[in-house]
Parts: structure tokens; sequence; C-alpha cells
């Protein structure tokens, strides 16, 4: 009788050690099963932006018979050009007169190639104006073709609106799209009933510059001249620890 008692006292014992062990190692799994866990977020963030600088860019074209009346031809159109931009208020210093091009125009072939045959010779000049009153600078950029009824022949380009202020605001934007990436991973942990452990990975991603309510987006991020109001946005796709 004493030995069976002491066999099922035994048995008991191993029994409860057995159940012990199990459910320490139980622990032990998920306590290294969450330790290994990790969630992955994205954080964004969005700025509206104004430019503040444009930029205003044309040719001054002539033409004539010899190099000579191209370029006589281009400097009575200059003139003109100059004067009327003076007259809408921007400084001579802004206006900005580069290098006169001379170019010859060949006869062509019956068989569309240039000949050894000059026709004529035409005279071309790049001017832009700068001016940080972008609205009177995209008013001048519809009405300096009315030139024309001058004798002024200018291909004038769509106008460029810049923020000069992007690089500081390129940190601001990427620390608010950190936040929200933070933000989302804590959401995420609370639903989870977790804690939100370090951060272990993080990584930038490229600033998007687009006009305002434009779907616009590029792996390699835009810039956007076209618009003076714009959209700046930022992305940070991170990775944090869960406890």
């Amino acid at each position: 009788m004493k030995n069976v008692s002491q066999l099922v006292l035994a048995t008991m014992v191993l029994g409860i050690s057995f159940i012990v062990c199990t459910l320490l190692f139980g622990t032990f799994l998920k306590a290294r099963s969450r330790a290994n866990q990790t969630i992955n977020v994205t954080g964004s963030a969005k700025r509206d932006i104004v430019a503040d600088l444009g930029i205003l860019r044309g040719n001054l074209q002539a033409s004539g018979a010899s190099a000579e009346q191209a370029y006589q031809q281009l400097q009575q159109q200059r003139p003109v050009l100059i004067n009327y931009l003076k007259s809408q208020g921007f400084a001579e210093a802004a206006i900005n007169q580069n290098t006169i091009n001379l170019n010859p125009v060949y006869e062509l072939s019956k068989q569309g190639f240039p000949s050894n045959i000059i026709l004529s010779y035409t005279a071309s000049q790049m001017i832009d104006v700068q001016s940080k009153d972008v609205k009177k600078l995209k008013a001048i950029s519809l009405d300096i073709t009315s030139l024309v009824e001058k004798g002024v022949n200018f291909s004038v380009s769509p106008p460029e609106y810049y923020y000069t202020r992007l690089a500081d605001l390129k940190v601001e934007i990427q620390a608010d799209a950190a936040k929200d990436a933070l933000n989302r991973a804590r959401k995420i942990a609370e639903a989870t009933g977790s804690d939100l452990g370090p951060i272990t990975t993080a990584r930038m991603g490229v600033i998007q510059i687009t006009p305002v309510n434009s779907n616009m987006i590029s792996d390699y991020g835009i810039n956007d001249v076209s618009s003076i109001d714009k959209e700046i946005t930022a992305v940070v796709s991170a990775s944090f620890r869960l406890e």
C-alpha cells in the first residue's frame, strides 16, 4: 500500500512538472514569437504651397537674305521687346539676354537633304525674365505674343513657377510623414493588444510636387513647374517591433 501511494505521488509530481514545463515552454515560445514580430507601415504628409518665383522664357527670331540683314532685323525687334517688359514693371536687371545665334538656311534637294546652297539666314536670341510676382508673370505670358503686331517675332514658352524655400520644407514634411507612420503603427499595435517597440527600419520615399488636386506620381519623383498652386507630398516606410 505504501509503495502504491509513493507511485501515485511520484506520478502526480511528474505530471505537474510536465504541465509546468509545458506552460513555461509555451510562454517562452510565445514571447520569442512576439519578439520576432514586426509591423510595416507607410506614413504620408501633404502640404499646399504657392510658387514665389516665376521665369518666362522666349526666343526672339529674325531672318534675312544675309547674315548681316538677319542680325539687323533682330536688333530692330529687341528694343521693342525690352521696352514692353520694362513697361510691365520689370527692372532691366531682371531681363536676361543670351548670345545671338546666326544660322544659314540651306536649300533642300529633291530627296529632302540639305544642299550647299544657302537660301537665307536666321538670327535668334533667348531672352528670359524673372519675377516674384508670379501672377503678373502669368498675365504677361498671355499678352506678350501681341507684340507680333509691332513686328516682333517672339516665341514664348510656358512660364515656369518655383518654390524657393523647398529645401527646408522637404525636411519638415518628411518629419511629418515619419510621425504619421508612427501613429499608424501605434494604432495597429493597440488593435492587436500589443505594445509598440522600437523602430527597426525606415526609408524615405521620393518627394512629389504636383499641381493641386493632381493624381500624378512617379517612382523618380515629380517637380512640377507648370502651376502656381502646388501640393508637396512625402512618404516614409517604416518597420516597428512588437513587444
